[in-house]
Parts: C-alpha cells; structure tokens; sequence
C-alpha cells in the first residue's frame, strides 16, 4: 500500500530551535523558507514550521491514553521497529526532554504501538 505525502503546517516560537531539530537532529532536508517559516521533509512528507509569537504560550490538551496524558494537537510517523529503537536513542542521547519517555504502548494487545513525545 502507497501512502500518499501529507502536509502539515503548524507553529513554532523559535526558527533556529525547529531548524536545530527537525533538521540537524531528525534530519529531515530542508526545503524551501522565508523569515517566517520552513519546509521540511519528514520521511517523505511536508512538515513546514510557522514562526508564531504565541506558539510558546500553546499549552495543549492532553487527554488520557494507557496511563499517559496524551497532548492534544499531536502528529508523528509510522516506522519500522529498528528504525523507531534508533530514533528513540539518538534523541535520548541529545538530552531531548520528552512530555512522555519513549515506550511501548499497549503491549501484547491489539493496537500496540511504541511512541515518544516530545
């Protein structure tokens, strides 16, 4: 199955932090910018963060999923199990502060998924 590439725009406080992020530490190739904002290839798809003075005053919703409070907007990608274990590392190794600690969730049952938020 061929998923197609999404986009996805949102806001950051910080241009030099996302580009920091998304591109040097995920590596994610950048893309087209401006003052204000830039594209980034996720895995294929278009992520582009907006510079917004506001976005250090967003404080999410979170609503509780297998034990955690899950922020509400979130976004992620699907990966292959080794591919997801050497992400989760690199990031661990950064010193990134995580919302939830990377894990596996809901183990042994239908659905089970490991995910980390940062």
């Amino acid at each position: 199955m061929t998923i197609p590439p999404f986009h996805l725009a949102f806001p950051v406080h910080d241009l030099a932090a996302a580009r920091e992020f998304y591109g040097n530490l995920l590596g994610c190739e950048e893309g087209r910018s401006a003052d204000t904002w830039i594209d980034f290839n996720l895995y294929g798809h278009q992520i582009v963060t907006h510079v917004t003075p506001s976005a250090s005053a967003i404080s999410p919703e979170s609503n509780p999923v297998d034990g955690h409070d899950v922020p509400v907007p979130h976004f992620g990608v699907i990966l292959p199990w080794e591919d997801w274990e050497q992400l989760a590392e690199k990031l661990k190794a950064a010193e990134i502060n995580f919302v939830i600690e990377p894990y596996v969730r809901f183990a042994r049952e239908t659905g089970e998924q490991a995910s980390r938020l940062r």
